[in-house]
């Protein structure tokens, strides 16, 4: 596996696009078109991404990029890859970014379709937990108790946050029984790599669902987003999981810190009473145990005649 120190210094994602200070997404896009490498086709749909990248007449990636419609990621990416096996250049990566708002919401359909052929294609879904490029509205992926502008703060039953809880995308991916989903933070880059390398190397579709911190709709100081991305692992609200031809692994077991330690660091989530903070934890440990049972049931089976 390629370490940190060992990726090359050439970058396929460069410098001058104008992201928010502290964009977790761009730093998503960045690592990716370094571990990919030159050989890169991206495909992204309306997004945060694509207005900070790639707006005419400038564009920052030195890869072919190519947009079109916000619900069209993961069928776009893969007319382009049958399109290059077309032409004997069946060695191209194809990668589609695509945010939360675009992934789990408007382009769910596509993304189902796409994964139920076993399209050759790599899906990364830079998760921001809002649609952050139009507003900061809620998505399907904003957590329990966020505030949004379309989840606000107020006396009525509908104004304290968002009253549902995230919605697992990477289980709904497992269900489709493809040959790779796995889960990545910013927060711990060894991982990220490990599972960017995996997916480039193998055939068939590939998803990978990473937590990319939005300082801006967050409510969350620029320089904090990879503290964020750390903490959200560490407090077992954000899991490090990856499913690879059927078997389901979990990548690290956290340190079950306060999750206070991370809402804290959010003014997204500085409404939130105690009863609520309290409610988060249990449902945080509940996901760990049905996560944790899923993982034994699809985890690796023993060799035929070994002890049990």
């Amino acid at each position: 596996m390629t370490t940190i120190k060992e990726l090359p210094e050439e970058d396929f994602f460069t410098s001058g696009h104008t992201a928010c200070p502290g964009c977790g997404g761009a730093m998503v896009v960045r690592e990716t078109l370094k571990v990919l490498g030159k050989n890169t086709v991206v495909y992204m749909p309306a997004s945060c991404l694509l207005i900070f990248s790639d707006m005419y007449p400038l564009n920052a990636f030195r890869v072919p990029s190519l947009h079109v419609l916000f619900e069209t990621s993961a069928i776009c990416a893969s007319g382009i890859k049958r399109a290059l096996k077309r032409l004997g250049k069946d060695d191209v990566t194809v990668v589609a970014f695509a945010g939360d708002g675009g992934t789990a919401d408007i382009g769910m359909q596509a993304l189902s379709g796409a994964a139920e052929r076993n399209e050759d294609i790599l899906y990364i879904c830079y998760d921001n937990e809002a649609y952050m490029n139009t507003g900061i509205q809620r998505s399907g992926t904003t957590p329990f108790g966020a505030w949004t502008t379309t989840t606000p703060l107020g006396p009525d039953p509908e104004g304290h946050g968002k009253l549902e809880p995230k919605k697992d995308v990477p289980r709904i991916m497992m269900a489709h029984d493809v040959p790779y989903v796995a889960t990545a933070s910013l927060g711990f880059p060894a991982d990220f790599l490990r599972k960017l390398e995996k997916a480039k190397a193998k055939k068939g579709f590939r998803y990978l669902h990473v937590l990319a911190p939005c300082p801006v709709g967050w409510r969350a100081d620029s320089d904090k987003t990879v503290d964020l991305a750390k903490l959200a692992v560490e407090t077992g609200i954000f899991a490090l999981l990856e499913f690879e031809d059927g078997v389901l692994t979990i990548s690290r077991e956290p340190r079950f810190m306060p999750v206070r330690d991370y809402l804290k660091l959010q003014g997204r989530f500085k409404h939130l009473t105690e009863e609520q903070i309290a409610s988060i934890e249990r449902s945080v440990k509940a996901k760990w145990e049905r996560d944790r049972a899923l993982a034994k049931a699809l985890g690796p089976k023993p060799a035929r005649g070994a002890s049990a």
